[in-house]
Parts: structure tokens; sequence; C-alpha cells
């Protein structure tokens, strides 16, 4: 196996070629003279670090304002069976859940990978004689981006959390396959610390749902995008009616107060799409939504009309929407 340095600095303002600014003022980042792990903003001084891999690039501030949220979510994951302390449950991912405790999930998830790897990410790496720049937002343990660098694809992953069962602190279990470990970055989705215009993907895969503003979220994104990049938006729940999210929020609330005795809504998420929200998004954002439909198999596509009989809720559906950049 060939070892070689995860950095490669360019210049004061880019790691592993990915161009940096601070996320809490948006000025330039300042190498520090003695180290390759400390940046400082030359604006409000905020130190960018990397610690155990990982780029901390929250302000304290805004990690005060996402503690609550932190500590439901990863209460809600661990009581999922989320993460495992075998490398082979990491390298599985998404095809296989040696846990056993999220099959059905993986599942989908796997179905949507190969969907992005066999029909939308091709004609990307066909525009280009470079090597794709992806970034994971919401990247979790970071296995979307090991299979995006086994295609010869530069991921970036971003994710808040950190910790090394579900979070970017279980990334470590893919350095060792790779000849170039993907970097990751501690950050809020909607201030990240990159520079403009770099991105030839920006992909939120099962991650979408969880923007406080989808407005905010994607204006991040497209900023981020150069231009004909491709904001991707993949296993977020859409519902044909928001009534149907509503009542799915509502579920998820009560189940959650029974189980820890407390609502988890520290963070006011969006949760889910309709076709209404995707439209506002077209109309403020200057984009245009495209639809992919995915098969999840016979038996995910009879769940609707088994919801309707039973006289249940409309259950969630998984969609893959892209949109362009505009030039």
């Amino acid at each position: 196996m060939i070892i070689f340095s995860p950095l490669s600095i360019s210049n004061h303002t880019s790691i592993g070629g990915i161009s940096i600014r601070c996320p809490r003022c948006t000025a330039p980042m300042d190498c520090a003279a003695d180290t390759e792990e400390i940046f400082t903003c030359s604006g409000c001084r905020f130190p960018l670090i990397r610690r155990e891999g990982i780029w901390r690039s929250l302000p304290v501030e805004r990690a005060a304002y996402y503690a609550r949220f932190i500590k439901d979510y990863e209460a809600i994951r661990a009581s999922e069976g989320r993460g495992s302390h075998k490398s082979d449950y990491y390298l599985g991912l998404p095809y296989a859940d040696r846990s056993g405790n999220n099959k059905a999930q993986w599942k989908i998830r796997a179905r949507t990978f190969l969907f992005l790897k066999e029909r939308i990410l091709p004609s990307l790496k066909a525009a280009t004689e470079l090597p794709l720049r992806v970034l994971d937002i919401g990247a979790g343990t970071g296995w979307l981006c090991y299979r995006l660098a086994q295609m010869d694809i530069m991921p970036v992953a971003v994710d808040l959390l950190i910790n090394e069962t579900d979070g970017l602190g279980a990334a470590v279990h893919y350095d060792r396959q790779l000849s170039k470990p993907f970097q990751r970055f501690q950050a809020e989705a909607t201030r990240l610390p990159f520079g403009d215009d770099q991105f030839d993907a920006v992909v939120f895969n099962a991650s979408f749902h969880y923007a406080e503003s989808y407005e905010k979220l994607m204006r991040e994104a497209l900023r981020c995008l150069r231009k004909g990049g491709m904001a991707i938006v993949a296993d977020t729940p859409w519902y044909s009616r928001r009534e149907s999210g509503e009542r799915m929020l509502e579920e998820r609330r009560s189940q959650f107060f029974d189980r820890f005795g407390t609502f988890s809504n520290s963070i006011r998420s969006q949760e889910f799409l309709t076709d209404e929200r995707l439209r506002e998004l077209e109309l403020s954002l200057g984009i245009r939504w495209e639809r992919h439909l995915p098969s999840y198999g016979f038996r995910w596509a009879l769940r609707p009309w088994v919801s309707r009989l039973r006289r249940k809720r409309e259950p969630a559906t998984f969609r893959i929407y892209t949109a362009t950049k505009p030039s």
C-alpha cells in the first residue's frame, strides 16, 4: 500500500486542492507557520483545526446551538442499532448491513446508490477530464464518500456528527482501504468552509430533510457548485400532500417522547418534500428539478395501495431530484 499524507496544500487557502474560507465571517484563511493542521481566519481569527482526521469548522456558538439536536439525534441512532466496532460493517455499506439492525433501509440506500453510480454520475464524469469533485453533505460515516473514491472521484465529507460509530469518526475504517483518504469536515450545511464555484456535484444523501430552511441550504450548495454543476437530493421522504408529512412528524415525535421522555424538536427540520416545496425552490433559486425514480422493488411500489386499503396514512416515497446550477 502506498502511504502518503492526506493533506495537499497548494497555497494558504486550500486543503487537498479544495479552497476554503472562514465559516463564521467568510474571510480568507491563513495556514499557521509551523503546522498544516491549523488555519486561522484573517478576519475574525476563527481557528480551523484538524483533529483525529476531521477539520473542526463549527464555531463554538454554532456548536452550542446544535448541541441538543446532536444529543437527541445520537440517542435516536443508537437506539436504532446504528454503527459497529468492526470494520467489515462499514466496508459492506450500502450493499450489506452486517449488524442486521436496519437491513430494509440499507436495501433502499443500495438501490439509490446504484442508480447514482450507473445513471447520474457517468454524465458528470463525461463532461470533464479531471476527477469529479463531489461534496457529500450529511455524510454520516462517510460510506458514500468511500464508494465515490473507489470510482476515482474526489469526495469531501461534511457532517455535524463526529462520533466513531455513526459520525465522521467512523471514516477511519475506510482510510486503510484508500490510497488517498477523503477530507472530512465537521460543519454547518448552511455555513460551509469552502470557496465558491468549485464542486462538480453536491449530494444530499438521506440528509436534505434535516434542513431548517430548504432555500438557505440550497443557496449554500449552489454557491459551492461550479456553473453547470449538479445538486443531487436522494432518499428524502416525499409525500403527495403536506398533511401526510405533518402526520408522519406527529407520529415520530410521539414515539420519541414515549421512548426518551422528551420531544426531539430542538431544531425544526423540514423533514419531508412535496411538489409544492420543490416548486417554491425552483421559483426562488432559478433552478429546475429533474425527477428520477429508482426501482425499490414490487413490494415497495405496493405500499401506497396497501395503506389506502387499510385506511392508514400515506407512506413516504423516495425519489432522486437533480438540479443544475445555471450558467
